[in-house]
């Protein structure tokens, strides 16, 4: 049986990682060159947190694994990371949408988490509060850009966020993994910090002159590990060795 410190260092590396991955995809291929350098830079920055945070989660790994085996020796039920990270890209639109929500909690969560009692979870934390600043800068300046622009961009930005805010609520749900941890303060108490995410989201959404999403049904399943398309096909192409990949090998 695995140690709770693992689990949770897992899942925020699975985060990290899913997601660098997703932004990644748009290499060269983003609609204009400023945006295709800005996520890329926020999908190197992210592949290097899921590195942190998954050789602080092979320290605890009870089978012994490496960075590497956790990050591309699983099976994608094996992935614990939240559903919003792991959405299809879409439009920029889609992926900008999903990227304000994420940026704005994983700001509010590693602010939080700087401060737990377990030294290697507050030093990654406090190490990547910054990059993930610029990646709230980022997405809150397009935001403004899109929802304020065309028609078309602004039809387009309000049904990302119709379509990204279902997975929302999962990011600060509360499960056996977070208890435990949290009377030794290592973990955080997530659920502390929708107040303020909903606030930061609101306050940009009105600056954009975008309406807030009403509230969905919520869709919580990714913790515990999920069979799932998505994840499938982003490890297929994540994990195919070299050789296979390019005929040039």
């Amino acid at each position: 049986m695995q140690p709770p410190i693992f689990e949770y260092t897992l899942r925020l590396g699975d985060d990290a990682l899913i997601l660098g991955q997703r932004l990644s995809a748009w290499c060269g291929h983003a609609p204009s060159l400023e945006v295709d350098l800005g996520l890329s830079s926020l999908a190197l920055d992210l592949v290097g947190q899921a590195t942190f945070w998954l050789e602080l989660a092979a320290k605890n790994d009870a089978q012994g694994r490496d960075a590497d085996a956790l990050a591309f020796r699983r099976d994608p039920h094996d992935f614990h990371n939240c559903l919003l990270v792991e959405q299809q890209n879409g439009d920029f639109a889609q992926t900008l949408a999903r990227q304000f929500l994420f940026s704005n909690y994983q700001h509010l969560f590693l602010e939080a988490l700087s401060g737990s009692t377990h030294k290697g979870l507050a030093e990654i934390a406090a190490k990547s509060v910054g990059d993930v600043a610029y990646h709230v800068d980022f997405a809150r300046d397009w935001m403004i850009r899109l929802g304020d622009a065309s028609c078309l961009s602004h039809q387009r930005l309000v049904k990302s966020m119709d379509y990204m805010y279902h997975f929302v609520d999962e990011l600060f749900v509360m499960d056996e993994i977070d208890e435990a941890l949290l009377p030794k303060g290592i973990s955080i108490c997530k659920a502390a910090l929708r107040d303020e995410f909903d606030h930061r989201v609101s306050s940009v959404l009105q600056e954009a002159g975008l309406t807030p999403p009403k509230a969905k049904r919520s869709v919580i399943l990714g913790r515990k590990g999920h069979d799932c398309a998505h994840v499938a096909h982003l490890l297929h192409d994540m994990q195919i060795p070299p050789h296979e990949a390019d005929p040039r090998w």
